[in-house]
């Protein structure tokens, strides 16, 4: 390991509430699930946490609610390492929530409160700025404000700081607000959101990757699930394969591999070396239930690659 990264991370905390069952519910329809699941999730929280337990110094800038989550929330990151100097319980909302629904196969459906996550504010940001500054890579997504996370690119930008920004949930982005990005790291489904492309195949996923990179992005990721990850920039595109896992729950793989990729980037890893590093982290993440308990240490995830790079 060349250093020990420093990684910030501007987003959001939740509370993940998994349900497990045979099938979705009809509209109308009352089914039993046949397992429950509470734990602490949001895409920023579990971003920080993967790259904590990849070996980073990690910061978490967010909110949470002045209600029993919050607390815990704030204890959880604690635990774990994680500097809370910049997390905050706001009186009068909820922390952010977000109830899931698993199928068998491991495929979910999602649906987020952001509760707290929507009062961080650029302010807030800039009252963090001694902890940004010292950070190899700044990770945002879009659980928070779309103005904070303009605000911020623009910070990293300013202070030539890496910037990754993962645009989930998937909407529409003011490319100009974005211009000069390090990183733009979506899945398919948010690539086609931002883009109005359909990304079915390889090809048309270098095609959607295009279109961003015309907008002043720098770098593009389109994480493919199952099939990997393509990485796209100014000389062309590169498809990094998946390594094949014994899938249980897909919730929060996208985290793992972003909060991985950090790190790995971070660490002087070469890009595709980051990256086919990150497709074994968030692969390995959906051989369990759960979104932060699934995420596995940095001994562990050496022990793996040790002997699937290999392969």
């Amino acid at each position: 390991m060349a250093k020990r990264p420093r990684i910030a991370v501007v987003g959001s905390a939740n509370i993940d509430l998994t349900t497990f069952a045979e099938q979705f519910p009809k509209p109308g329809e009352t089914i039993f699930g046949h397992n429950f699941d509470l734990g602490f999730g949001g895409k920023g929280a579990n971003q920080a946490v993967a790259a904590k337990l990849c070996g980073a110094d990690v910061s978490m800038v967010a909110r949470v609610g002045a209600d029993l989550f919050g607390p815990a929330t704030i204890e959880n990151f604690r635990k774990l390492g994680i500097d809370t100097t910049h997390v905050r319980a706001i009186e009068g909302v909820s922390s952010g929530v977000a109830p899931i629904f698993v199928e068998p196969s491991g495929q979910n459906r999602i649906i987020v409160v952001k509760g707290a996550n929507d009062k961080l504010e650029p302010h807030d940001v800039d009252a963090a700025g001694e902890i940004l500054r010292q950070a190899d890579s700044i990770v945002l997504q879009c659980e928070i404000p779309l103005r904070t996370v303009y605000h911020t690119v623009q910070f990293a930008r300013n202070h030539g700081i890496r910037c990754i920004l993962n645009p989930a949930p998937g909407q529409a982005i003011d490319f100009a607000a974005v211009a000069g990005l390090d990183y733009l790291l979506p899945n398919e489904s948010e690539a086609e959101t931002i883009t109005g492309m359909a990304v079915g195949d390889l090809e048309a996923s270098k095609q959607c990757a295009r279109k961003l990179l015309s907008s002043g992005i720098r770098r593009v990721i389109i994480t493919l699930g199952e099939k990997g990850a393509l990485v796209s920039g100014a000389e062309g595109s590169e498809h990094v394969p998946a390594f094949s896992v014994s899938t249980v729950d897909t919730t929060g793989a996208g985290d793992a591999f972003i909060g991985s990729f950090a790190v790995f980037l971070a660490e002087g890893y070469a890009e595709s070396e980051a990256v086919r590093r990150a497709n074994l982290y968030a692969g390995l993440s959906t051989m369990s239930p759960g979104t932060q308990k699934s995420f596995l240490s940095r001994s562990r995830f050496d022990q793996e690659w040790a002997t699937r790079s290999k392969s």
